[in-house]
């Protein structure tokens, strides 16, 4: 049977104490709601539903790229109230799935499992067995029937002990939803519509309902405070770790990883501690990860080493290359195989060409490198005039002195050498040496500044 999603966003999250929406705050890079929409679209639903309130511009400005259908609660009063918003879009003859947008882990196959339950029952909701449910809706049986959702405010003491709790997810038929919702009341402990009340419902009409549960509760745990958001965000990042783990990669301290995007892999990688992946990023085999690197939207071939504290954004790193310790590559660099980059350089919309490399200190921007040049220490391309960008272009087997400063538009010729501390304004040609610095004076008796 066909099926659409409702979910529940409308919160403000007051214990977040934040000017964002409580669904907007990030795991793993991205809102939490965003992953629960993520997982939603593997389950092939008709519609999605996106019940919206507090924060709604933020909503709408930063979900916008999703296919959604956008339904607002402009009064917060309660869960039923949230849903009955979707019913302008709810078809009769369609399963409804329900699910919070504050439950970021919750898996495709726990879903597809509820989804499997509800073709045996009229109804089908989702719970989970918690050692300390305080706070949480507990489920009422008698025998192996889901007679009743009691909310805890509203829950006797005896209720209290069970264990059994309601996560807020839960799938029936578009018509019942109809119909018990418009049956609701406000009359508990926090004048609320309880969407938990249709579960009575559904069971004096003698419909039946079952029960599912997820494979662990973190699936399921909500987030109502950062201290919940940092918890969540662990146990998520540990998921990634050891999915990568399983792909042959070797992480130092899977606690100490963070994976913000998405990651593809090849075999035997080795990534030290603090390593941070955001946006897209393909890592080849056999490439190694120094401590604290950042990772961004880039390619790292394979036997390629990123030594510790090295930025690498929108770029690709060519095989066998190193880079860094403390390097940073811009977007648009690209570093052809067997190339290198040492210690505090920084490269931008560059190309450094295969063999070529600039050990120390040096900024290499909108310049192209051939094969086989080195770049000497304190090396500077001089692209910028204040208005416009230039490019400087250094061909196979160039020398560059250290400290140099080559200011764009140049050309440095093929096998050409510069001399250390240069400033070069026009072409060299190839295989010229050139040194473009002041003539050095030599004086005697020189009285040295004292201090008065």
């Amino acid at each position: 049977m066909a099926f659409s999603v409702v979910v529940l966003a409308a919160g403000k999250g007051t214990r977040m104490k934040s000017s964002l929406p409580k669904v907007l705050h990030s795991i793993g890079g991205k809102p939490m709601v965003q992953h629960i929409i993520d997982t939603v679209n593997k389950l092939n639903a008709t519609n999605i539903h996106l019940v919206y309130g507090h924060g709604r511009q933020q909503l709408q400005d930063r979900l916008s790229h999703n296919t959604l259908s956008w339904c607002l609660q402009d009064k917060q009063l309660g869960t039923g109230h949230a849903v009955q918003q979707a019913i302008p879009h709810i078809k009769d003859d369609e399963d409804v799935l329900i699910l919070v947008g504050d439950a970021p882990l919750i898996k495709e196959t726990t879903l597809e499992q509820l989804i499997a339950v509800k073709k045996n029952a009229d109804l089908a909701l989702l719970t989970v067995e918690l050692d300390d449910p305080t706070g949480m809706g507990r489920i009422i049986r008698q025998g192996d029937q889901v007679t009743a959702i009691v909310e805890h405010k509203d829950a006797s003491l005896q209720q209290r002990q069970i264990k059994e709790t309601n996560t807020g997810m839960m799938i029936m038929g578009g018509k019942d939803l109809k119909r018990w919702l418009s049956n609701l009341n406000n009359n508990n402990a926090q004048g609320e519509f309880y969407l938990t009340d249709i579960i009575e419902m559904a069971a004096k009409e003698g419909k039946s309902i079952q029960a599912s549960q997820p494979s662990s509760a973190i699936e399921v745990e909500g987030i109502n405070n950062r201290v919940q958001l940092a918890a969540i965000e662990r146990a998520y990042q540990m998921e990634q770790a050891n999915a990568l783990m399983m792909q042959g990669v070797s992480l130092s301290d899977p606690s100490r990883f963070d994976l913000r995007g998405e990651l593809e892999v090849g075999q035997d990688i080795n990534i030290d501690v603090n390593v941070i992946i955001t946006g897209k990023v393909k890592i080849g085999s056999n490439a190694s990860i120094g401590a604290n690197c950042i990772l961004s939207d880039c390619e790292v071939a394979a036997n390629a080493v990123i030594h510790a504290n090295s930025v690498i954004e929108q770029a690709v790193v060519g095989e066998y290359c190193s880079v860094g310790p403390y390097a940073r590559l811009r977007p648009g660099s690209v570093m052809m195989e067997q190339s290198k980059v040492g210690n505090f350089v920084e490269m931008k919309k560059t190309t450094l060409g295969k063999g070529s490399k600039a050990n120390h200190l040096s900024y290499l921007g909108d310049t192209e490198v051939g094969v086989g040049a080195n770049i000497g220490a304190g090396t500077i391309t001089c692209n910028y005039d204040g208005v416009n960008k230039f490019k400087t272009i250094i061909k196979d087997g160039a020398f560059i002195g250290s400290n140099s400063s080559l200011v764009a538009p140049t050309v440095i010729g093929v096998n050409a050498t510069v001399g250390a501390g240069s400033t070069i304004t026009k072409e060299v040609r190839d295989n010229e040496l050139s040194i473009a610095r002041g003539k050095q004076r030599n004086l005697e008796s020189w009285q040295r500044p004292v201090k008065k």
